[in-house]
């Protein structure tokens, strides 16, 4: 009887390690570190694994995929979910499917998953990095021409292509909104120090306070986890302060619902107790009760950017780095002290 042939997923299950981990191991590549890729040959000769390089080049030689890989940091944030329709947008009606896939943070999924969409031959990928992810990260997929689009977190020096939103514009409208409606000391909550998007909206929200004549103070600036946990985190933080704030300008949608939760929690009403302005303006912040006061951003919006940008590339051919900055607007509805919903262009 013909002993049955050892695959890449037995080698995977007696490692303990990814497909996607093993094919990195294969390849030679330098994401894989020491230890996992002497534990992956090891196993592969105890088991008589023989990798046919010839047939895995004439494999990628010959792929021509209609697929668009699509990775984000996190999609319990129902921004990521919109964003994500806006992708398949534009790219079902190109003749592309879309395989999207969470990363949760975490450097080493998003590097599996990445290569794990390279075995299938992606035409491109949209990404919205994980915290920690490098520069060098992306220079393989550079370095073969397929194209990659990051979105929502900027990543210096990667000579890719971003499209963002304009972050410290739309925060300035936030702090200058509640100003404007006589709140002195305005917390800033939410949102991991590590990332791009947090120092541009902290930019954002220094120059309000400054703009509007009012003092900064560090102990108003309350970092947590970009999640309506965090909000309610952050907003406990802030209550404690001996001088407290009654406002807060929030880094996202999903804070902003954990602070609102906060402040019920203690009695408080959101938009009459205290005022809470939220960024992104995802699908639910309209039905909230308050209707949440929050920086629209359209993640919709820039899913579309994002897969007309990457069609553009592979269509010409090239992968010739572009960056789009989405304008912003602010949406003044209840959670401020608002009655009325209004819209407001930052024109900063």
């Amino acid at each position: 009887m013909t002993k049955a042939r050892v695959t890449v997923i037995d080698i995977a299950k007696a490692a303990g390690v990814s497909k996607s981990t093993v094919s990195l191991v294969l390849q030679g590549s330098s994401l894989v570190n020491e230890g996992t890729r002497s534990k992956v040959n090891a196993v592969m000769r105890e088991l008589g694994y023989v990798y046919n390089r010839g047939a895995a080049n004439l494999r990628q030689a010959s792929a021509k995929s209609r697929i668009i890989g699509v990775v984000v940091n996190d999609l319990t944030n129902s921004f990521f979910a919109e964003l994500a329709v806006g992708v398949d947008m534009v790219v079902q009606s190109a003749g592309f499917v879309q395989f999207l896939s969470n990363t949760s943070e975490s450097i080493d999924r998003q590097r599996e998953v990445v290569a794990s969409m390279r075995e299938h031959g992606i035409s491109g990928l949209i990404v919205s990095p994980a915290r920690a992810t490098d520069a060098a990260d992306f220079k393989p997929l550079v370095a073969a021409g397929i194209p990659v689009v990051v979105v929502v977190r900027n990543l210096p020096g990667a000579k890719v292509s971003s499209v963002v939103s304009d972050n410290q514009a739309g925060m300035m409208s936030a702090v200058k909104h509640l100003a404007e409606l006589g709140h002195k000391r305005i917390a800033f909550l939410g949102g991991f120090p590590d990332t791009a998007v947090f120092d541009d909206r902290l930019t954002g929200y220094r120059s309000g306070i400054e703009a509007a004549g009012l003092d900064y103070h560090q102990e108003l600036v309350i970092s947590s986890a970009p999640s309506r946990a965090g909000g309610v985190e952050a907003i406990g933080k802030a209550i404690a302060l001996a001088d407290k704030p009654s406002a807060a300008v929030c880094f996202n949608d999903a804070v902003a619902f954990g602070v609102c939760d906060g402040l019920r929690a203690r009695r408080l009403e959101p938009g009459s107790d205290f005022a809470v302005v939220g960024f992104d303006d995802v699908i639910e912040a309209q039905a909230a009760v308050p209707a949440l006061t929050t920086v629209s951003v359209d993640p919709q919006g820039i899913g579309r950017r994002g897969a007309q940008l990457l069609l553009k590339q592979i269509n010409a051919g090239k992968a010739e780095a572009e960056t789009v900055t989405t304008a912003v607007r602010l949406v003044v509805r209840e959670s401020c002290g608002a009655r009325k919903s209004v819209k407001i262009e930052t024109g900063l």
